[in-house]
This record gives C-alpha cells, sequence and structure tokens, in this order.
C-alpha cells in the first residue's frame, strides 16, 4: 500500500514588503497612491505609511526607518516614495540599506516605463545589492505576456489602473497572491 505525503505547508510570506518605484519622486508617488490601496488589497497586507515621506529629512537614514519593519510588525505593504537608486545627502542610497537588512520587495511600474530598460535597469541595481526582490508588477497598460516571458525579469503580473477594464487577454490580478508565494519560496530556497 503507498502511503500518500500531505502537501508541504505554504510558505508565509515575509511580514513586510516595501514597495518601490523607479523616477522622479513625483511620480512615483503618484503612481503608489494609485495602485498601492489594490496591490495591498489584492495580497491581503495591510497598506503602512510610507518609509520616505518626505526625502529631503531624516529619513535620509534609511537604517532606521527599515529597523521599525522588523518583527513583530504587522503584514503591510509599505511604500518607498523615492527612487531607492537615488543617492542620499548622508551617502549611500536605499538600496544599499533594502539589501543590508534583506529587506523583501516589490518594484512597481507603469506602462510607459516597461517601454524602456528601466525594469531590467532597477532590476540589476536591486541584485547587486543583494535586496530580495520578489517581482515586478506593472501598473495599467497592455499586458505583453511574450514580452514579460522574454525580457527574463521576475514578473508577478499586471494591475489595472482605476476604470480600466480588466479582460480576459489580461492576467487575472487575483493571481498575483499565489504568483508571489511562489517566488518567495524561490528566493527562500535559493538562500
Amino acid at each position: 500500500m503507498q502511503t500518500v505525503k500531505p502537501p508541504a505547508p505554504a510558505l508565509p510570506l515575509p511580514r513586510s514588503l516595501v514597495l518601490l518605484g523607479c523616477g522622479a519622486q513625483a511620480a512615483i508617488a503618484t503612481l503608489q497612491q494609485a495602485a498601492a490601496p489594490a496591490l495591498a488589497a489584492t495580497l491581503g497586507l495591510r497598506l503602512a505609511p510610507a518609509l520616505a515621506p518626505n526625502p529631503a529629512s531624516s529619513e535620509s537614514l534609511p537604517a532606521q526607518a527599515l529597523a521599525g519593519l522588523q518583527p513583530p510588525q504587522e503584514a503591510a505593504l509599505v511604500p518607498l516614495l523615492l527612487d531607492a537608486g537615488l543617492a542620499l545627502a548622508s551617502g549611500g542610497h536605499w538600496a544599499e540599506a533594502l539589501g543590508a537588512w534583506r529587506q523583501p520587495c516589490l518594484l512597481l511600474l507603469s506602462q510607459p516605463q516597461i517601454d524602456t530598460g528601466l525594469p531590467a535597469a532597477a532590476t540589476a541595481l536591486l541584485s547587486q545589492w543583494q535586496v530580495p526582490l520578489l517581482g515586478l508588477v506593472q501598473v495599467g497598460g497592455t499586458w505583453n505576456p511574450e514580452a514579460r516571458r522574454l525580457d527574463g525579469l521576475p514578473w508577478l503580473g499586471w494591475l489595472p489602473t482605476a476604470g480600466q477594464i480588466n479582460d480576459s487577454a489580461m492576467p487575472d490580478p487575483a493571481a498575483l497572491p499565489l504568483t508571489l508565494q511562489r517566488r518567495w519560496a524561490q528566493l527562500a530556497a535559493s538562500s
């Protein structure tokens, strides 16, 4: 008689995920304000206050802000309202700190950004600093699965913008939690 093993328990997601963007601060803030609430709801996470609401202030000390995300922090999606590669007045940048703290992140990109080399450049920067990048999420526009597969980046999926109709050609945003969990398991296995 053959025994059947129960499935392995799903790997829990990290307690906090930092939501990153690329480019000018105003563009990042606009994109995150539009998409972060829907993304947090889709992932079943609380939307936390931003890590760097005023980059010109004492928030140029990322280590202090990241220390506050360590357990027992409630599971949350935490926006960073400036480009992680931007040099800080105190030296270094957020990407360096995110890697040092091994803080899991998601990268949010708009359709116009996807049509550039920005997704690959941002992914390379985060990889250089050993930031646990769970993946990239496209906001709005048209999802091109063939192009996303060919670019070799860790895409998690797509979120519609407000008022955008999700037709059958677009991926279902409800699949994001499962895709995210699979990616987290891959990262955990490789570290």
